[in-house]
């Protein structure tokens, strides 16, 4: 119940923290791209405004002797201003103000002058662009010309002014766009938080689960050995005027669940140094032929006082590096497995031979088999087929597991199979 609470305040730090940065990813991205989108929209404004501007300068010098008088005088000079306004962007408004800033005339034909009044103007802002605002809804880009210093005739004041409002209509709609994929964006990470922080979390809940499950199957196989024990010497107490001799079958029994505990302990102890990677390798060049056949040798003798048949098939003639201690351990593992699951008759066998640029060790037996389900978990910790065989035979579960952490080690694979329609094959897979 703790490890679900657990896993569940971890998941939700998980998808807060990950909610977190893709929320700020894209509200930095959002931000980025509005301003961006608006920059380079009200720079091209600026480009084709200055532009404009340069075009009037040219034409203004070449009309060097043009002159800006009142409306009320007929001067060849608005004829040569009006020239001028034609052959500009139809977008631009061009104004022209004397000295004092009055407006005198515009390109504007089709309104009177005083439909200007309100723009704003400051003589100050001489060649730098500038905002209009006219109205209170209409918006003008703007750029002002002194003629003074463009003719030598001339004196008074050009303001060139480009509306801007289908740009900012343009801005506006680009933003909404853009806060509307940002809102889509924070959308998909809702999702994708959930599910990274869920499979961020898998491993982690693997974990407990396992050490949970280890726990738990550590505690059930310590109990029978030290309830055992404990009764057996409850009796001896019991009796305390006893011979030794009376209690031999007590004293063996505490003496074997002693050794069965001891066994189990040092197996835990070798795999939680294969799980904390602080077990090494100590390898050599090694006849693998010849190391099998000395396990063979010892192990002989053993399988024909159980009046079994033991034999050897040692066929891949070649030099490989391992640590020879660790596949010793492999390879009783799985010898001392097929001694407890055979009867007398059945026939023990070790293959050796290369395959697909590896060795294969293959320990097969004719005994009592593994069953389709079983076989599937054979390697897993604690796993035992048959629970009341393997405590007659001393069995906790843990061997095969080992051998496969052994194994793993060395960079190969192990696996069991059905060796026909009786006995079990443990095929090993070393590289060279």
């Amino acid at each position: 119940m703790n490890e679900q609470k657990i896993l569940r305040n971890q998941l939700f730090k998980y998808i807060r923290s990950n909610l977190l940065i893709f929320i700020n990813v894209f509200i930095v991205f959002g931000i980025f791209m509005a301003i961006l989108v608006r920059n380079i929209t009200l720079s091209s404004v600026e480009i084709e405004l200055k532009e404009n501007c340069h075009n009037i300068k040219k034409i203004l010098r070449e009309l060097d002797e043009f002159e800006i008088k009142s409306n009320d005088e007929e001067m060849d000079g608005l004829q040569e201003y009006n020239v001028l306004a034609n052959i500009t962007n139809p977008k631009i408004l061009c104004i022209v103000r004397n000295d004092d800033g009055k407006i005198l005339t515009t390109n504007a034909s089709f309104m009177p002058n005083e439909a200007f009044e309100d723009f704003d103007f400051d003589d100050e802002k001489i060649n730098k662009t500038y905002v209009v605002i006219f109205d209170d809804e209409y918006f003008y880009k703007g750029i002002t010309i002194d003629l003074s210093d463009v003719t030598k005739s001339t004196t008074g004041y050009i303001q060139i002014l480009l509306n801007i409002d289908a740009e900012r209509e343009m801005i506006k709609e680009y933003q909404r766009i853009i806060i509307w994929s940002v809102i889509f964006g924070i959308g998909v990470s809702i999702i994708a938080s959930i599910n990274i922080s869920r499979r961020s979390l898998a491993p982690v809940a693997k974990v407990l689960k396992q050490q949970e499950e280890f726990v738990q199957n550590v505690s059930h196989e310590l109990r029978t050995p030290l309830t055992i024990i404990q009764a057996k010497q409850e009796l001896l107490l019991s009796d305390p005027n006893a011979k030794i001799v009376d209690k031999l079958e007590d004293i063996s029994v505490s003496l074997n669940e002693t050794k069965r505990m001891s066994k189990m302990t040092k197996d835990l102890m070798t795999l939680s140094r294969g799980d904390s990677k602080q077990m090494e390798l100590n390898k050599e060049e090694v006849e693998i032929d010849e190391f099998i056949e000395s396990i063979g040798k010892t192990y002989r003798e053993i399988v024909e006082i159980q009046e079994k048949i033991f034999s050897l098939d040692l066929n891949y003639k070649k030099v490989i590096s391992i640590d020879t201690n660790k596949i010793y351990q492999v390879i009783v593992i799985l010898l001392d497995n097929a001694l407890k699951y055979t009867e007398p008759g059945d026939e023990i066998t070790i293959k050796t031979y290369p395959k697909e640029g590896k060795c294969i060790i293959e320990v097969a037996d004719t005994g009592i088999g593994i069953n389709d389900e079983a076989i599937k978990h054979v390697f897993e910790r604690f796993y035992r087929a048959d629970n009341s065989r393997a405590r007659e035979t001393g069995g906790s579960g843990l061997g095969l597991s080992i051998a496969d952490m052994l194994v793993s080690k060395h960079g190969g694979t192990i696996k069991a199979s059905h060796n026909g329609e009786k006995g079990t094959i443990f095929t090993i897979k070393l590289p060279r």
